[in-house]
């Protein structure tokens, strides 16, 4: 083949490979012309919660970043499961996105999910973690947890604590301290950080376990009484409340944790740009000062490979715990 040959077959081929990415890519792109291919972040949770805060935070950055309108979508229900299958099943075309919390890795062993968690999303963000703090409504005498232990031995099974739904780390945190307390109370699963944190504040539970990021303005403003905290370390912003560690809980920590997934199969290059976008927005002053400061989230902004890691561990760590206590999601 003569060298004029080659060059016009290589040229050919080079075309036609980028052709075949288009599809790909299209969706991505047409998004910053058409409104009506704007870029979507699903909200697996209802408005109000941690997820719900975090998404609306980082909205007008990425819309700047990206040159396209960012659409924040709430779509509740099944521990997260609905909002997240919406987005496995999406095309892979980087118009949907959905921002989690830790009842991802929980929800495989909670019910018969219409996707498969490992496969059919691509990890795109850990953003953070954040301890889970025990907190009582302010007309409740509990101080202390050991408070908690006491009440609960003398009237087994009365006293209520809600989490955002079952099968959340909040949940199993008040399954295992109450076993290894040796007592009972009672869960009062929410669809949400949102409801169940209007319901701790009205007194219609006597405790919420949740995490930091969603309590503690509750907690500054005098509307819960924080009494436990689930971190190796006390957080700054709750320098006075003991850990289950320093309680006589040994070896107990327990992390929320809020991370962003993709449709499977999504081009690299679209999760990497989605990705650096959201890295930078997520690093504004304001914004980190927010995420940090306000919300107590230790920041990891770690990319795929370390978040397709990390939820692989929680999945082996807590997803024994849902199936020896025999739990089930909504």
């Amino acid at each position: 083949m003569s060298a004029p040959m080659k060059f016009i077959r290589r040229e050919f081929l080079q075309l036609a490979a980028g052709a075949a990415a288009l599809p790909a890519l299209s969706g991505f792109v047409l998004a910053q012309t058409d409104p009506s291919r704007a870029v979507r972040l699903v909200v697996p949770f209802p408005p109000g919660g941690s997820v719900d805060q975090i998404s609306r935070m980082v909205q007008a950055g990425l819309q700047q970043r990206l040159g396209t309108t960012i659409i924040v979508e709430n779509k509740p229900g099944a521990s997260g499961a609905i909002g997240t299958a919406q987005v496995a099943k999406s095309p892979p075309d980087g118009s949907n996105w959905v921002f989690v919390f830790d009842t991802h890795a929980m929800n495989p062993f909670l019910q018969t999910l219409p996707f498969d968690t490992e496969k059919d999303l691509d990890p795109v963000l850990l953003i953070g973690t954040a301890p889970n703090v025990i907190c009582a409504h302010p007309s409740r005498p509990y101080r202390t947890f050991a408070d908690i232990v006491a009440a609960a031995k003398a009237k087994p099974e009365t006293i209520t604590y809600a989490s955002v739904g079952s099968g959340s780390l909040g949940h199993l945190t008040g399954v295992l301290l109450s076993q290894r307390a040796g007592v009972k109370i009672v869960h009062v699963p929410y669809r949400g950080g949102g409801p169940a944190m209007n319901d701790a504040i009205a007194g219609h539970v006597d405790l919420i376990i949740a995490s930091v990021a969603v309590a503690m303005p509750q907690v500054a403003a005098g509307r819960l009484r924080a009494v436990m905290q689930t971190g190796k370390a006390r957080v700054g912003a709750l320098a006075d409340v003991p850990t289950a560690l320093e309680s006589g809980f040994a070896a107990f920590e327990s992390y929320a944790w809020w991370g962003v997934f993709t449709a499977g199969g999504t081009p690299k290059p679209i999760i990497e740009r989605f990705r650096t976008a959201l890295v930078e927005t997520l690093r504004e002053p304001v914004l980190n000062k927010q995420l940090v400061e306000n919300m107590q989230i230790t920041e990891l902004l770690a990319g795929p490979e370390e978040q397709r890691k990390f939820l692989v561990e929680q999945m082996k760590q807590w997803g024994p715990i849902v199936r020896e206590h025999g739990i089930v999601g909504e």
